[in-house]
């Protein structure tokens, strides 16, 4: 889509704006824009001004489906800062998805901070809600402290490193198979870090990493030979039994119990470097967004007095609306909403100006095809964005209107949740039209990101009983025997055992 996000860099309006974050950024009027637009805004700003942008809305789904969207305007980073699904006060551990992408989202703000980790080329785009801001996690002190680089060649103390993962929430198993566990055979030890998307081996000779290799949990096979990795905390807390407040030192623990671990608040913001750029997209909705939390947790905090499910000196375990506004007002920070308005006669200086909403045609298709002729022959460019492009292109090329080989209009096959006309003080205008607009339909909601699990190799041969007959591809016909252990090349090391008449035993590897 750069040919609007070029169109929109070359508004006067625009240049102000960028100018003004440039130079400082704070405290910036709101800037009234349509919501078909503040994306396109937020993509053309953010290669502009080169810096981490985090951009807040007012609730999950809402921060899902622009996280979703922001894909068809750009192709940078982003991170998704989910929100837990337990209220506060909720006795309850975090999902194992929203756990993954919060931690995912920290560990990319860690490596501003970090001298040994390198900052990415490309800043990223951060996307949140407000409960998921006022949400506590762990201390950004506590967590870059808890990150450790492994190299290749590197000493350590195998059993104190194994310790040092349980400290940081990363749970110990026999097979790893999912973000957040670790496994030890030998002189080999296993790890998935939370951001990685493959798990790592690591193959030790004595106290030294002989090598890092990146592996398949499902086929077991090294994908990518590494010098080093980052080993990055599994939870939002810390739980040294050192540290271990006495309040939670016989119970299991879970996030629910981050303020009685880190005495201090923290919240996402404490992560972002100095100069990220913080968009807001409706103030008054998203502080009226938090005001309503906030009165939740008062009654779910009363009442679990009451039932004394929660002990009276409990800690806030949200980090308070004007906690969060010091912060915001201390940074870059724009409102894209509506908060904030000027005079009448500065609207035709404002940015807002240079969009308005285009024509409806509540799935009336011949006059949708003479609205197109319309724009083309006005000299004005259409672009429709329809998970119908096909159809409407076939429609389109069927009437007498359209010029043979001709980039006007252009058909994407994608969905976008509005289109707009956005138009300068030059009489050429772009027409970005939408599914709303054709046909009166919604975007679809993008689907909960489903947990990540892998399979253990053997997992295919679960159903087996010892005795049932199987076939191998090169011997033929045996007898199941079972899943078996033996020494190879000095490791203990697992093979589906296949017995065949007269005694003799095939060891097929795992």
């Amino acid at each position: 889509m750069e040919i609007i996000l070029n169109k929109i860099r070359e508004l006067s309006q625009y240049q102000q704006l960028l100018k003004q974050l440039q130079t400082d950024g704070k405290l910036l009027p709101g800037l009234g824009l349509p919501r078909a637009a503040r994306l396109p805004i937020l993509a053309a700003l953010h290669p502009d001004v080169d810096r981490p942008v985090l951009l807040i809305t007012d609730r999950a789904d809402h921060a899902l489906a622009l996280f979703d969207e922001l894909g068809f305007w750009t192709r940078s980073p982003r991170y998704h800062f989910a929100e837990p699904n337990p209220l506060f006060y909720e006795q309850a551990a975090w999902g194992v998805t929203t756990r993954r992408e919060r931690l995912h989202t920290l560990t990319a703000l860690a490596a501003y901070h970090l001298p040994f980790v390198q900052k990415p080329e490309v800043p990223p785009i951060f996307v949140t809600s407000a409960r998921s801001l006022m949400t506590r996690t762990i201390p950004r002190r506590d967590f870059l402290k808890a990150c450790k680089k492994l190299a290749t060649g590197q000493s350590v103390q195998p059993d104190a490193l194994l310790r040092s993962w349980v400290d940081i929430g990363y749970q110990r198993v026999n097979t790893v198979l999912e973000p957040g566990q670790f496994s030890r055979r030998g002189g080999i030890m296993d790890l998935w870090a939370p951001a990685e998307k493959l798990p790592v081996r690591l193959d030790f000779f004595g106290d030294e990493i002989e090598t890092i290799r990146r592996f398949d949990p499902a086929t077991q096979r090294t994908v990518e030979k590494l010098d080093s990795i980052l080993v990055t905390p599994a939870r939002e807390y810390i739980s040294r039994d050192s540290e271990i407040d006495d309040r939670v030192s016989n119970i299991e623990v879970s996030e629910f119990h981050i303020p009685l671990l880190h005495s201090q608040s923290a919240s996402l913001l404490d992560y972002l470097p100095q100069k990220a750029l913080i968009l807001v997209d409706d103030l008054s909705v998203v502080e009226s967004m938090v005001a309503e939390v906030e009165e939740q947790a008062v009654k779910l905090r009363q009442d679990s007095l009451t039932e004394q499910t929660l002990p009276p000196d409990f800690p806030l375990p949200y980090v308070t609306w004007p906690e969060l506004l010091d912060t915001l007002h201390d940074r870059s920070f724009v409102e894209l909403g509506h908060s904030t308005s000027l005079a009448a006669e500065e609207a035709e200086d404002l940015l807002s100006s240079c969009f308005s909403h285009d024509e409806r045609f509540g799935g009336r298709l011949k006059p949708f095809v003479e609205y197109l002729t319309s724009v083309v022959e006005r000299g004005e460019q259409a672009i429709v964005v329809s998970r119908q492009a096909s159809r409407l292109q076939e429609l389109w090329l069927e009437s007498d209107h359209h010029e043979a080989e001709s980039e006007n209009p252009r058909f994407i096959e994608a969905s976008v949740s509005e289109g707009f006309v956005l138009q300068n003080k030059s009489p050429v205008s772009i027409h970005l039209i939408s599914d709303s607009e054709v046909f009166g339909w919604e975007r679809p909601q993008p689907r909960m990101r489903q947990r990540s699990v892998a399979e253990t190799p053997e997992s295919v041969y679960a159903d087996l009983q010892v005795g049932d007959y199987v076939v191998h591809i090169d011997h033929g016909v045996g007898r199941f025997g079972g899943l078996v252990q033996r020494e190879l090349d000095g490791h203990m090391r697992e093979f589906l055992a296949v017995e065949y008449e007269g005694g003799g035993q095939l060891y097929v590897p795992v």
